[in-house]
């Protein structure tokens, strides 16, 4: 894109297509943006084509688990109970990457306010993993992460109280960061434990999870628990060796507790 050899109108067409073809069997999304997320794509390829580009993340189509508050477009957080919510706000993480040129192509579906299971009864059909549509993608960023897999975003923001973007990541095989807390606003985010949330992406590499988290990171005075922290530059920091890297594993919790009888 920057090196304009690829259309951001192109790009998205390319996702929508996909989704179009592919999300009946996998149900990823519960809501799909087209018009939107189209008029944003020709709004990003005009800036950069005038020289104003905002960075890696201008003309990228994301998606958002259905938790993130989207202003004038409906935020269901998987529950009956907002199947029709509009929210009045957005999300401090979608005002971030928006700013930075992210395409929003829809909302991706989760477990009923982020907890729980799978749930049939639901209006929303709960996702499939896109490797084996009989298995399940984990949660509650199911949506997220089977979009993600699929190739029907180019990444997504899920959310973690307690394993939530984790799990997922592992189930479909793709990048998932739980930021540490304080690091990325929840403002905005249907909350489930105050003290445990944390909001982060779903990617496919390494490299674009870092891109995700520069544009989200920061400290938010409207997030009680938002730390102000300075935030360093995540993708230079990929270049760094791990020489001298030490890395803790808690044995007790494997060894110790599981011949106890806990594991």
């Amino acid at each position: 894109i920057a090196d304009r050899a690829l259309s951001p109108v192109a790009l998205a067409e390319a996702y929508l297509d996909r989704i179009a073809a592919l999300d009946g069997e996998l149900h990823s999304y519960v809501l799909v943006l087209r018009e939107e997320a189209l008029a944003a794509a020709r709004a990003a390829e005009s800036e950069i084509r005038a020289g104003h580009s905002r960075g890696a993340l201008h003309g990228i189509p994301i998606g958002l688990k259905d938790i993130y508050q989207t202003r004038g477009i409906r935020t269901t957080a998987g529950s009956r109970v907002y199947e029709t919510h509009l929210p009045q706000e957005d999300a401090e993480s979608w005002v971030r990457l928006r700013a930075a040129g992210a395409i929003l192509l829809g909302k991706q579906e989760t477990h009923e306010f982020a907890i729980g299971g799978p749930d049939f009864t639901l209006p929303f059909a709960p996702a499939r993993n896109p490797w084996n549509t009989a298995h399940y993608p984990a949660g509650s960023s199911s949506g997220s992460a089977a979009a993600v897999a699929a190739h029907l975003c180019a990444a997504a923001m899920g959310s973690d109280t307690g394993g939530s973007i984790r799990g997922p990541a592992a189930y479909c095989g793709i990048v998932g960061l739980k930021p540490s807390y304080g690091r990325v606003s929840r403002r905005g985010v249907f909350p489930l434990s105050y003290t445990l949330d944390h909001c982060g992406p779903l990617t496919r590499t390494v490299e674009d999870a870092a891109l995700m988290l520069q544009a989200i990171a920061g400290h938010d005075p409207h997030d009680p628990a938002s730390a102000e922290m300075p935030v360093p530059d995540y993708r230079a920091a990929l270049d760094r060796r791990l020489d001298g890297l030490t890395i803790g594993v808690i044995r007790h919790f494997h060894e110790k507790d599981a011949v106890a009888g806990f594991g």
